[in-house]
């Protein structure tokens, strides 16, 4: 079977569920403010300039998870999701992800994003397989810490691996699509690359590389990749 994969934000969604996420809590009330909301900007900047410090990044935030209760949560995260997040996903990318059920293929996102935040998101495309960043979650209470290594840039490289060599699955005819240049790494891994409402620096590298570039925020889903 034949591997395709899809970065979460800004390519199956029209926004980035990790800043919603942060500015979720901040109209909640579950964290401060002025300090939270200025730093989450900050993080997002550097991630869309490709100089985020994921290790203090993740610091940042896994802690509202740590201190808060699970049961909390999940209540905050379903309401998250029904506000937020249903009404930015996108039917031109559920076309795309039904092609390739449709074609036998092995759907997979592979995310930044933690698990927390887009397992839901992920379920919501009826797709089986997610490779996030994993918060770390002991005696009942998430820590505030991650499990294994994040999912960003080549640590999305070598999560696959890893899942590759416990699965059947290889490499051979594979997609990804992001939108992303953080994702340059996975994309140069695969047979069939593809970019997605790219930001400038993918565009310029897709461009240069002859890459196929898509878009899925209109209601027409492009089809003519599927032919390279």
């Amino acid at each position: 079977m034949t591997l395709a994969i899809f970065d979460l934000d800004n390519t199956l969604l029209s926004d980035d569920s990790d800043y919603l996420w942060g500015q979720f809590l901040v109209d909640q009330g579950v964290v401060n403010s002025n300090v939270y909301e200025t730093a989450n900007a900050k993080f997002y900047n550097d991630y869309r300039q490709g100089c985020l410090d994921i290790v203090e990044f993740l610091a940042f935030s896994l802690k509202p998870l740590a201190e808060n209760e699970p049961q909390k949560l999940y209540q905050w995260r379903a309401l998250f999701i029904e506000e937020i997040i249903k009404p930015i996903l996108l039917k031109p990318a559920e076309q795309l992800i039904n092609k390739h059920r449709e074609r036998g293929d092995t759907l997979m996102v592979i995310t930044a994003t933690n698990r927390f935040v887009t397992e839901p998101i992920v379920n919501l495309y009826g797709i089986n397989h997610l490779l996030a960043t994993t918060p770390e979650f002991l005696d009942g209470r998430y820590t505030g810490r991650y499990v294994d290594i994040p999912c960003f840039q080549d640590g999305k490289v070598k999560l696959l691996e890893k899942w590759l060599s416990d699965s059947d699955e290889t490499l051979e005819g594979s997609w990804f699509y992001s939108d992303s240049h953080n994702d340059l790494p996975l994309l140069q891994q695969v047979d069939h690359p593809v970019a997605v409402d790219p930001d400038e620096k993918l565009k310029h590298y897709a461009i240069n590389a002859n890459w196929p570039i898509i878009s899925l925020r209109n209601n027409d889903c492009p089809t003519h990749h599927f032919h390279k």
